[in-house]
Parts: C-alpha cells; sequence; structure tokens
C-alpha cells in the first residue's frame, strides 16, 4: 500500500506548545483543512429509498399493477396497493432505525484530546484541523495522520493497517497513521492529513457503513430469489402465451388471468420482512443502550455458540481499591513504599484502574523526577519510572512475572486464590533505558511490597453467566490477571471449570492442541493480546461461532478476530472502534438481550420465509399444470391478493416480530428450501385438483370453478400458516382464526362476494374443495414431522430428557 507523503511543516504553526489559537482554528476550518469525513452507522435515507424501492422484483410488480389499473377493476389492482404500502413501512423503520443507530453513534464515539489556546479540550473527532496538537494516551485510537512531537515510552499497534501484531515503538518525528492506536505510553501528535486525506479515513467509513448485505442471511435470501428468477421468466412467457391463446387473444380477462399467475411466483415481501426485522431489532437495542455498529452483528449473535469474556470490566467493575501493602524487605516500611506508589502515580499521564486505586490511596511525595517512564504493556504486564536524584528504579506489575520463581510470587499466588488481585512492587538496581520500552535482567529485580486489590464483582454478572449456560453457550474467561485469581473470580460466579484455571504461559502454540485446551477448559489468565487472538482462531477453526467481549487495548486483536466483537462504552477508544457492538450502558447484562434479538430476527425470517417461497412454488406448479392443460388461469388478481393476505402477509408480519429464542445454524437456505418446495407442490396440485374436478361438474362454470379451487387454496395456506407458526401460542391460534374469520366474512357478506368475485356452487362442490384441502393437509403434516425429525437429527445441541419430536420444534422454534 503506498502511503503519501507528509505534508511540509506550515508557515502557520504556533511557535509554541501551546497548540493553535481559536482564530488559527477558525481560518482552518474555513480553508476545509477539518477532519470532516462522513462516517456513518447506517445507510443514507436516499439509499434507504432505493433499497426500499429500486429492485428488480418492485419493477415487475409496479409494470403489472401498471397494467391491471388501466384494463381490469380496481379490485384486480389491489397488489399493487401492498406493494407501495409494503415498501413504505420498510422505508419508515429502517429509517426509524438509522436515527437510532446514528444518535448512538454520536453517543459512543471517541472524543479526541486537543491543546488549543494553551489549554486541553475534548473535540469531536470531526472537529479536527491540520496542525491540531493531538494528545495521545494508553487506550486511544489514533485520529488522524500525523508526526510525533513529544513521546512518553510510547508505543502504536498498527495491526490494522499492517497485519504486524507487535507494537512499534514512536519517538519525537516519527509518522502516525490514523487506524492505529496506543498500547502503551503517551504523547503528543501534530495533524498532518485529515478528513477524506487520511490513511484510514476510507476504511473507517467502509468499515461502519450498513452492512446488511454482507449477512449470510441476506446472502441466502439472494439466493433464493436468484433461483426463482430463473423460474419465473420460462413460467411467465408460458402463462402469456397460453393465456392468450384460451382468451383468443390479449382481452381483458386474459390479461388479468396472466397476472394473477405471475404476481404470486414473486415473494415481494420476504425482502421487506427481513429489513423490518432488522430495523425493529436495531430500535428495540437502542432503547437498551447498545449501538450496533453492523448490523449483520445482530444476525451473528444468533449463531454465537461460544463466547470469551475478559475478567476486567466484564465479569468486574473498573473500579478497585487498595485493600493491603505487605511490606517484603525489613529495611522498608509501609510509609516508604507508600511514598514509592505515589511517585509512581504522579508519573503517570494517564493511570489506568488499577493505577487510579493506588494514586487514591497513596498521595505524590513531591521532589521525585523521573528520567525514564517504562508505561504499562499488555505484554511486557509491569510499568516502571528510574527517578533522577538518588530515589532509582521501581516496577509495579505482575508478581509472577516480576518476582519469577521467588517465595514472593507464592505469596501472591496464594492471595490472589482468593479473588483479590495483586501487584508486586520491586526495584531494579538498572535504571531503564531512555525510552523505557527495553526489558530488564531479573537478577537485577528486587521484590519490596506486595498490593493487595478487591475488584467489585458486577451484579448482572452471575444471572448473565447463567443465561449463556441455559442456552447452551459455551463461556471462556481470557484475562491478562493471575490464572489462580481469575479462577476465583470465575468461581464464585459459579462458571464451571473455574476450580481448575489455566496458566496460558503452559499453553502449546500448535492451534490444533492450543483448540483442543480451549473446549476442555474454561478459565485463562496469564493471557497475553496475542494468545487472546490466537484462541479466539483456534475456536473458530473448530467451527464455533465466536463472540469476545473486552474494553481494553489488550482486548482490540481478539475483537477484531471474532465473529462479534463486543466493547463496553467506557472501554478504550480503539476497543470500541473494531467491535461491532458497544454496550454504551457498561452493563453486561445487556448481552443476553442483543443474543436474544438476534436469535429472534434469524429464526423468525426462517420462519416466515416458508410462507413466502411455499407460495411461489404453489404458483409456480399451477401456471405449469394449467399450461400443459391449456385451461384458463383459475384466479384473478384480485383472488390471491386476498389469499396471499391473510394466510402470507398478515400473519408473517406478526411472527417477524414474536420472540423466538432458538440459537441460528447454518444452511438456511437448505432448511428453508427443504420444506417450501416439497409443500409449495403439494399446494399446487391440490388447487389445481380442485379446479379440475368443479370443471367436470355438468354446466361447470369458470366463475364456480375457479372459487372452489380458491377455497382449496386457502384451506391450503391455512394450515401452512399453522405448520410455520409452530409450537402454537395463544395469540398464534388467535391470529389463525382471525385469519380464517376474515376469509369466511368474505364469502358470506355479499359486499365480499361481489368485491372479489365469488361465486359458490352447490355444497357438495364446496365440500370437495375442502376434501381435497383435507388430504393436501395430512401430505403437509407427514411433511413437517419428516422434516422436523430431520432437523432434530441434526441439531448440533439437542435438549436431553426431550422426545425427538420436541426436540425438533425446539430446534426449528
Amino acid at each position: 500500500m503506498t502511503i503519501e507523503p507528509l505534508l511540509p511543516e506550515s508557515p502557520t504553526l504556533p511557535s509554541g506548545a501551546g497548540g493553535l489559537t481559536a482564530a488559527q482554528v477558525a481560518e482552518r476550518v474555513a480553508s476545509g483543512r477539518v477532519n470532516e469525513v462522513p462516517v456513518r452507522s447506517s445507510r443514507s435515507t436516499a439509499a434507504i429509498l432505493r433499497a426500499n424501492m429500486l429492485t428488480w422484483f418492485n419493477g415487475l410488480i409496479g409494470a403489472l399493477f401498471a397494467v391491471m389499473l388501466v384494463v381490469a377493476p380496481i379490485q384486480d389492482a389491489l397488489f399493487g396497493f401492498v406493494i407501495v404500502f409494503n415498501a413504505a413501512i420498510g422505508i419508515v423503520q429502517e429509517w426509524r432505525a438509522k436515527r437510532t443507530l446514528d444518535s448512538l453513534a454520536i453517543v459512543g464515539e471517541a472524543r479526541p484530546r486537543v491543546r488549543r489556546d494553551g489549554v486541553e479540550t475534548q473535540v469531536a473527532a470531526a472537529e479536527l484541523v491540520q496542525d491540531d496538537l493531538v494528545l495521545l494516551a494508553t487506550g486511544d485510537k489514533i485520529p488522524v495522520d500525523g508526526l510525533v512531537l513529544d513521546a512518553e515510552a510510547l508505543e502504536v499497534d498498527e495491526s490494522l493497517l499492517t497485519g504486524e501484531a507487535d507494537p512499534v515503538t514512536k519517538r519525537s518525528g516519527d509518522e502516525l497513521l490514523s487506524g492505529s492506536f496506543v498500547v502503551a505510553g503517551s504523547g503528543v501528535m501534530r495533524a498532518t492529513r485529515v478528513g477524506p486525506d487520511a490513511h484510514a479515513a476510507k476504511l473507517a467509513a467502509q468499515a461502519q457503513q450498513f452492512t446488511l448485505v454482507r449477512s449470510q442471511l441476506r446472502d441466502g435470501i439472494n439466493r433464493i430469489l436468484r433461483y426463482l428468477t430463473y423460474l419465473l421468466i420460462p413460467a411467465a412467457a408460458l402463462q402469456v402465451a397460453v393465456q392468450a391463446g384460451v382468451a383468443g387473444g390479449f382481452s381483458r380477462d386474459g390479461i388479468s388471468r396472466t397476472v394473477a399467475g405471475i404476481v404470486p411466483m414473486v415473494p415481494e415481501g420476504l425482502v421487506l420482512l427481513t429489513s423490518v426485522a432488522f430495523a425493529v431489532g436495531v430500535v428495540r437495542l437502542g432503547r437498551r443502550q447498545c449501538l450496533v455498529q453492523e448490523l449483520p452483528a445482530i444476525e451473528g449473535l444468533a449463531r454465537v455458540d461460544v463466547v470469551c469474556l475478559d475478567k476486567t470490566g466484564t465479569l468486574t467493575e473498573g473500579g478497585m481499591r487498595l485493600a493491603e501493602i505487605r511490606v517484603l524487605i525489613p529495611a522498608e516500611t509501609e510509609l516508604d513504599v507508600r511514598r514509592v506508589l505515589g511517585a509512581l502515580g504522579a508519573a503517570e499521564e494517564r493511570p489506568n484502574a488499577t493505577m487510579t486505586a493506588v494514586i487514591e490511596a497513596c498521595p505524590d511525595p513531591g521532589g521525585w523526577r523521573p528520567q525514564a517512564i517504562a508505561a504499562f504493556s499488555s505484554a511486557r504486564k509491569w510499568s516502571g519510572v528510574t527517578f533522577a536524584d538518588g530515589h532509582g528504579t521501581w516496577l509495579i506489575g505482575a508478581p509472577d512475572v516480576l518476582g519469577l520463581d521467588t517465595e514472593a510470587a507464592e505469596e501472591a499466588e496464594r492471595l490472589g486464590a482468593t479473588g483479590l488481585r495483586v501487584l508486586m512492587l520491586a526495584s531494579s538496581a538498572d535504571p531503564l533505558p531512555a525510552e523505557g520500552s527495553a526489558g530488564l535482567a531479573h537478577d537485577a529485580i528486587t521484590p519490596t511490597a506486595l498490593l493487595t486489590l478487591e475488584q467489585r464483582i458486577r451484579d448482572d454478572a452471575a444471572p448473565t453467566l447463567e443465561y449463556f449456560a441455559r442456552q447452551s453457550v459455551a463461556l471462556k474467561v481470557i484475562s491478562g490477571d493471575n490464572a489462580v485469581s481469575v479462577g476465583a473470580v470465575a468461581g464464585s460466579l459459579g462458571l464451571p471449570g473455574a476450580d481448575h484455571p489455566v496458566d496460558a504461559r503452559d499453553l502449546p502454540d500448535d492451534p490444533e492442541a492450543l483448540a483442543a485446551a480451549l473446549e476442555a477448559n474454561s478459565v485463562f489468565g496469564r493471557v497475553t493480546p496475542r494468545q487472546k487472538q490466537q484462541m479466539v482462531a483456534a475456536l473458530q477453526s473448530r467451527g464455533h461461532t465466536v463472540a469476545m467481549t473486552g474494553d481494553g487495548v489488550n482486548d482490540v486483536l481478539a475483537l477484531k478476530t471474532a465473529d462479534i466483537g463486543v466493547a463496553m462504552g467506557s472501554g478504550s477508544g480503539a476497543a470500541r472502534a473494531v467491535a461491532q457492538i458497544v454496550l454504551l450502558d457498561e452493563r453486561f447484562a445487556t448481552l443476553p438481550s442483543v443474543v436474544a434479538e438476534g436469535r429472534r430476527v434469524v429464526g423468525n425470517i426462517e420462519r416466515v420465509s416458508n410462507l413466502f417461497l411455499v407460495k411461489s412454488f404453489e404458483s409456480f406448479l399451477m401456471v405449469l399444470l394449467v399450461g400443459i392443460a391449456r385451461l384458463p388461469y383459475p384466479f384473478l388478481p384480485r383472488h390471491t391478493t386476498l389469499i396471499s393476505t391473510l394466510t402470507i402477509g398478515t400473519p408473517a408480519f406478526f411472527l417477524a416480530l414474536a420472540p423466538n429464542a432458538s440459537r441460528a445454524g447454518s444452511g438456511f437456505v437448505a432448511r428453508v428450501l427443504r420444506f417450501a418446495i416439497p409443500a409449495g407442490l403439494i399446494a399446487g396440485a391440490a388447487s389445481f385438483t380442485s379446479y379440475y374436478l368443479a370443471r367436470l361438474e355438468p354446466g361447470a362454470q369458470l366463475a364456480v370453478e375457479q372459487t372452489s379451487a380458491m377455497v382449496t387454496l386457502f384451506a391450503v395456506g391455512i394450515w401452512v400458516l399453522t405448520l410455520v407458526a409452530r409450537p402454537l401460542a395463544w395469540w398464534k391460534t388467535v391470529l389463525i382464526a382471525v385469519m380464517s374469520g376474515g376469509f369466511v366474512l368474505v364469502a358470506l357478506l355479499p359486499v365480499g362476494r361481489r368485491v372479489f368475485d365469488l361465486h359458490f356452487g352447490g355444497w357438495q362442490q364446496t365440500l370437495t374443495a375442502l376434501a381435497v384441502a383435507g388430504c393436501a393437509a395430512v401430505a403437509l403434516e407427514v411433511l413437517w414431522r419428516i422434516d422436523v425429525r430431520r432437523t432434530a437429527r441434526l441439531s448440533l445441541t439437542p435438549a436431553p430428557g426431550l422426545d425427538i419430536e420436541t426436540r425438533a420444534e425446539a430446534a426449528r422454534d
């Protein structure tokens, strides 16, 4: 990838370190040198209109609608008004989702710190201008390209740009690229490329746009639509030729019956309901302060079977309290240790949660001047400062790293087993290098004190873990802390496997062996950022769909690698930037709601897909049989509109928004077509049979024949709806009853019969139509039972203690 050279020094740069003045900022804004990049978490209003209106199928239906407005009564053009109404619903729902996404994105976006007029302030990323002095600290995402002016042990992760996971040390004069993030230290940079000129601007805009079209579900629906197009073209040609021939030319009646055969083959509402279901999911999650940065994340969480949790910030709250100081050297007193800790805390420009607890308990002693600083690094697991005037070099970090193979480390292990977080304070005979990035020899390190900090476990952690256990979702706690300490916290929450935590330093490097270890254990400590990423990849190699939660820079690589990354709202800017979902309210308990919403969307779309596709294949077979027999098509557009509205359109809208807790699996297209094709053929054969039997009656009239076929098709459609709606809750039963009552009401009322052109013959003819429908219902029931048994055998997580049919219903529903 070619990187453009940095811009030369601006002639209007401020002379001091106070940053730009207000006048200089205004001048740059006026000249367009501002970081305005249209980064959206949703597609534009114009794109929403295009997606819901300008489709191939809408064009076809629209053209047929226009024809019917000219040649037929208005009731035969009702299908066109349904399309308009459906498109309006889709546009409104998706626009609501857009507003929710955009407002939450503003709340959750990182706000860089800049120095202007000598004062430090936070601004929106879009308000940065060229030559701004941007202040950097651990966890910050670098918002624009620039040059380092000042660095304090500054280390930057550029893996999202280069693919290299190792942090890069940055010194004064080095280049920084937008899209990277700070993993250690702090610094000041001058913005040189802003807005669309910045290296990662276009990549960031693309990554955060509405990405529904790339979801597995949407891809599957598109495949089905492509298959139907292959059937539609020859079937439509056959329908046009036969109906024109039967009618003796393109008469009004012939055109109406031609259109009536073509329109039902188009599953026009399926794409609409997919968009509506996702949009409603976004709005629902938005009300729970959950930002979905990429819409396929809703679908992805429905497929998750492993959740990797970072302990700190997920199971425990971010804040801690210094509980105890255990001095290890008789020559040192607790007061001496507190002075050292106060000096270390004062040297931290932006302390993390651990150092914040230390600073609160140990004030700055004053007079300690840092000469070299090694900022905390997740890979190194310690930070340190070399002080001037004989105060020496002091380190603070993991006891099993600083106190390797010492009694102090063993004591820390015992303390960590109680659930406390334990740090070690140590001195070093060697000073830190000037850049503070190199390691120190262990024989030069002397353990001085152990610090115990109490972590507050989230109130919602235990119920959330119980939810995932009930849903057969495996949980893996992956933390950089001591393994025994992590196991104690997980054990207090009742996590299975917490009694045998694994130290990640003992894990094998081989991916296959690593995957086996991950599947056999639940709690891992002393995990480096690189190992977190490898663990996620190893689980994925075993066919798992993995979600990763985290809030720190040490979680970024794993969040990016996981199928679904979930970040906390107060986490680092880098973590929020790469995650697909951000929990703005910091509540771990929100995650089950996100998973449930994903399952509802995916499960219900699969459910209603059966309704739409059964109609498509039924219509295809009907057109084929009528064409072979060279008969008038038995339906007018008003007939198919009535049946579709009562057995598909209205019920599908309610079913698409109903609760659904089943975990989604792969193979959506195969599962749907496995039922929809034979069910559609059964429905088509039944309708044609009823139509043909009515024609055999002496003196039969086409109006009576078409009504017999319509009765059969409606009854079969209601039975398909009953099958798809299983298991039947009370509201589903009411829904089916209301839809059935609607048809009966139309048939009983004279105005209904007149509008929809219904002409019933003798009771024997109606009874014959219902008998044919009954035979079709039996065939559909057999087909459904075979399908659910097959689903039960293929289910990866059958519920114990249930018969095969109940398991299958649970797997489907």
